[in-house]
C-alpha cells in the first residue's frame, strides 16, 4: 500500500490548490490516520491526485 499520508501532503501544500472544503477535510484527516484506506477512499484521493497533475497513489502523490 503506497503511502498515503505523502499523497495528502502534496495536496494540501499544492502551489495551486483546487481543494474544496470537503476534500480538504478529507486530506487532512488522513494526514492523521494511520488506518489503510478503504476502497472509495482510495478512489478519491486518485482522482485529486490526477486532478492535480501529481503522481498516482502507487507512487505516493510525490512529484
Amino acid at each position: 500500500m503506497a503511502d498515503h499520508k505523502a499523497a495528502a501532503r502534496s495536496l494540501l501544500t499544492h502551489p495551486e490548490p483546487k481543494l474544496n472544503q470537503r476534500s480538504g477535510q478529507f486530506c487532512g484527516g488522513l494526514m492523521f490516520s494511520d488506518d489503510p484506506l478503504t476502497e472509495k477512499q482510495e478512489r478519491w484521493l486518485s482522482d485529486l491526485l490526477r486532478k492535480h497533475d501529481l503522481l498516482p497513489l502507487a507512487n505516493g502523490g510525490q512529484a
